[in-house]
């Protein structure tokens, strides 16, 4: 296909981004946190930015499949509580991110995470849970979600750290962040085709043809999360989330 060729990948581009796509279906499935690594394949092969507008239609599809899939789990007033805040997250992204360059742009990502990290170790030493009953906490939370989401698709380990912090059991965890991203996501995608046109007739043509990665990758996850217990789940959550912000500051 013409649109294809336009693109000019490498056979190791290609495997790439497959496997990138894969993890993306793993990931919504519920096995969060490595998700980050998505981020870093598909920015590798785009570039930052652009890579955005590549992954937001799968997202989008792999969102499909999780709040399908874990629909019964999601606690929504967690939801109501955090999209207020995160819709203002993502205007400002928009705001900035359209015109910020790559290098800074790398950078201010690397920060956030890092930073989410040391949040969400520290909030694994609280001995209450005063802290995700705070409103300071929750809009500060909610925001950043929404802003990283929008500038780079790493709004993973900020929500892993709110999650964390309020200690929801494995399926609630996922339900929520499922219908949560789901709702984002949707709201994201006029601003990625009207403003930052990163969503283009050529990069959904590329979505259409990675589609079938994310359905396996999301199965796979799913099998993989029944494995794991509650206790497993929030260790995994962490050690995966504490690797993947090291390895986007150092890349």
């Amino acid at each position: 296909m013409e649109i294809l060729e336009s693109y000019n990948l490498s056979t190791l581009q290609w495997l790439a981004i497959s496997f990138a796509v894969f993890i993306l279906g793993v990931s919504k499935a519920g096995l969060k946190g490595i998700s980050i690594f998505i981020v870093i394949i598909m920015a590798f092969v785009f570039g930052e930015k652009a890579s955005t507008g590549v992954l937001l239609p799968m997202l989008i599809v792999a969102d499909i499949l999780a709040v399908t899939y874990y629909n019964q789990h999601a606690n929504w007033s967690i939801i109501k509580k955090l999209i207020p805040w995160m819709i203002v997250g993502v205007l400002v992204g928009v705001w900035v991110g359209n015109d910020i360059s790559e290098i800074v742009f790398k950078r201010l990502m690397a920060i956030i995470v890092l930073i989410s990290v040391g949040i969400m170790l520290f909030t694994e030493r609280l001995q209450n849970n005063n802290m995700p009953n705070n409103k300071f906490f929750s809009g500060i939370m909610g925001f950043l979600t929404g802003f990283t989401t929008m500038v780079g698709n790493l709004a993973g380990p900020i929500s892993n750290v709110y999650f964390l912090a309020i200690r929801f059991k494995k399926n609630e965890f996922i339900g929520t962040a499922a219908w949560l991203f789901f709702i984002i996501n949707l709201f994201k995608l006029p601003f990625h085709i009207f403003v930052w046109k990163t969503v283009t007739v050529e990069t959904l043509v590329l979505n259409s043809v990675l589609i079938p990665a994310a359905i396996i990758g999301f199965f796979t996850g799913a099998y993989i999360v029944k494995l794991i217990s509650n206790v497993n789940y929030r260790k995994f959550i962490l050690i995966i989330t504490a690797i993947a912000g090291i390895l986007l500051f150092i890349r």
